[in-house]
């Protein structure tokens, strides 16, 4: 979820990648449910299996993909068994379990984890206790922000956002992010029934997506990777797509449990 000047060169395996996604994401969102709950499992599962593989490269891959796994299924068993009190208390076992399992950077792996923990716990509550319209407009400020970016880094360039962590993100990308955040949340509006509090709203969960995106592209400057795996074309692995995703759901998960949506 970068933005660079350059070519175009990616733009075809991104967006059919990216069509894909969508389809299966909108289906999901549409029917709810355990539907919705099981694709979130699995994003979090293959998410959790992309963190351990870079933080922890020489552990057996099975034993890996058993790790990512079980914090999947935890992530369904709480989500769908224990009552809401016990929920985010719930989350932390996973972290308390996997963490000293990791040989390096305990620390942040733990903060990690549980971004991603979190961020999937978010999502669920957001459809199942918000409804699909709140979904849909957490789904587009998280892409519209990542395009407006990406085009705008592209066609007007300029001075980096911060290179040494993120050498393709621009001022010019970031700024455009805000700016489409800001007009989708106006859009909103009148579709979720709230005032305008949520054009503010909406540019802090644009913020918070693109701090995820270069809190991703920090770990893997860290640990020498280029992307966290190639399970998608034009996108890298699970985390490279949703690292945005991550930490705007924790951070509406967040405002949600304040009383400050809807």
């Amino acid at each position: 979820m970068s933005s660079s000047t350059g070519s175009f060169g990616d733009l075809r395996a991104r967006t059919l990648s990216a069509v894909v996604m969508v389809a299966l994401g909108a289906g999901a969102i549409w029917a709810g449910g355990l539907v919705f709950t099981g694709l979130v499992v699995i994003l979090v599962g293959l998410m959790v299996y992309e963190l351990l593989r870079m933080l922890d490269p020489d552990k057996r891959l099975s034993a890996t993909q058993a790790r990512a796994l079980g914090a999947g299924v935890w992530l369904l068993v709480l989500a769908w068994q224990l009552p809401e009190a016990l929920r985010v208390p719930a989350l932390l076992l996973p972290i308390l379990i996997l963490t000293p399992t990791v040989p390096r950077d305990r620390i942040v792996f733990a903060l990690y984890l549980a971004l991603i923990l979190f961020a999937g716990l978010g999502l669920i509550i957001l459809r199942d206790d918000f409804g699909l319209y709140w979904v849909l407009w957490l789904v587009a400020l998280v892409i519209g922000s990542d395009v407006a970016g990406y085009f705008a880094g592209r066609i007007i360039g300029g001075p980096k956002l911060w290179p040494r962590v993120s050498p393709k993100k621009t001022w010019s990308g970031t700024l455009a992010g805000w700016g489409l955040a800001a007009v989708i949340g106006a859009g909103f509006m009148g579709v979720l029934g709230v005032g305008a509090g949520l054009i503010a709203i909406s540019v802090l969960v644009a913020i918070a997506g693109q701090a995820g995106d270069i809190a991703e592209s920090a770990i893997k400057r860290h640990v020498g990777v280029k992307d966290s795996s190639n399970l998608i074309p034009g996108h890298g692995g699970v985390l490279d797509r949703f690292d945005a995703m991550i930490a705007a759901a924790a951070l509406v998960f967040v405002l949600a449990a304040f009383g400050l949506l809807g």
